[in-house]
């Protein structure tokens, strides 16, 4: 599970979140570890049940009219039994100030309050945004990951089977390669799945027999992205005659990653086999599934509607005797 200290949240999303720390540096150490979002409505009125204190606590507008209108004695015991639940920290949309006793309270218990100039909603959306990205569940995986026609193609196969090979082909080409090697796959939204190259190794490739090459430096800026949606995975093996190949596509073959299914399409290397525009082909034919236009099934149907015609002729001359 991915954490976040408050220190580091303030650091990267300062400027982003417009947040200005309100009272002393004791609660930067605090970890955060749930990525949603809380408003402690009932809280505020010393209701803890089901309270869920592992989260960042907003508070807007509404909140501060209601501590605002408590007694100094009523507000410091409200204050002070919400901080007793140890939450991460505090942020106060629309630049608003707190009471100095609710300042007090949260430095006595060392939890960390901001104020933010955005709006509750506009808060809410950026912080929920950065922090479901941060939590996102994510693998890193031995692949290599390849815009083809605005497919994001990921090869995977045994290492030395020629994946960097045909990515290098392809960007030659005009596609655009995102990750070499090592691919992490983050999980953004349900049935979303996105591939980002390592941080070490950028856009940089191995090619056995040349070298480490500079996809960026070679190619310019126009042959690299920095991150792509995973539609198929693209599986590379060596030939054998006593595999079991896909020859018509009727059956949509699917793997799963990070729980989300994407196509599965096994291609058997041989020599002389043109891996890259069958790549090119796998991204088009995907296209045309995801608008409807399957060509197996339609092939198929053709197929079977002419073998239906041939035999209904055949039957009709048999039983013709004149």
């Amino acid at each position: 599970m991915s954490s976040i200290t408050v220190e580091k949240l303030y650091a990267s999303r300062n400027q982003d979140l417009e947040l200005t720390l309100l009272n002393s540096e004791a609660g930067m150490e605090k970890v955060i570890s749930n990525p949603e979002l809380h408003r402690p409505g009932l809280a505020l009125t010393g209701f803890l049940k089901r309270f869920a204190s592992q989260r960042i606590q907003i508070l807007g507008e509404t909140e501060l009219t209601y501590i605002r209108q408590l007694t100094p004695e009523r507000l410091g015991e409200v204050s002070r039994t919400l901080f007793e639940t140890a939450i991460p920290l505090i942020i106060i949309s629309k630049g608003i100030i707190p009471p100095p006793e609710f300042i007090v309270a949260a430095d006595e218990y060392g939890t960390g309050v901001f104020s933010s100039r955005l709006s509750t909603a506009e808060l809410t959306n950026r912080l929920s945004a950065f922090l479901d990205n941060l939590f996102a569940p994510s693998i890193n995986v031995h692949g290599t990951l390849v815009d083809v026609y605005g497919v994001g193609l990921l090869y995977t196969g045994k290492s030395g089977i020629g994946k960097s090979e045909v990515a290098l082909d392809l960007v030659e080409r005009g596609h655009r390669l995102v990750a070499d090697d090592v691919c992490k796959i983050t999980r953004t939204v349900p049935d979303v799945i996105i591939g980002t190259g390592s941080e070490l190794l950028g856009h940089h490739m191995e090619i056995r027999g040349v070298g480490i090459i500079d996809i960026e430096e070679l190619f310019g800026i126009r042959a690299i992205r920095m991150q792509k949606r995973i539609e198929v995975e693209v599986n590379l093996t060596f030939w054998s005659e006593t595999d079991d190949y896909e020859r018509l596509g009727v059956e949509d073959r699917r793997t799963t990653i990070l729980g989300v299914q994407i196509p599965f399409v096994r291609v058997p290397i041989s020599p002389g086999k043109n891996i890259t525009v069958i790549s090119e082909v796998i991204a088009m034919n995907h296209m045309l599934k995801v608008y409807g236009d399957n060509s197996a099934l339609e092939f198929t149907k053709k197929l079977s509607q002419k073998i239906s015609r041939q035999s209904q002729t055949l039957d009709y001359l048999e039983a013709d005797l004149e």
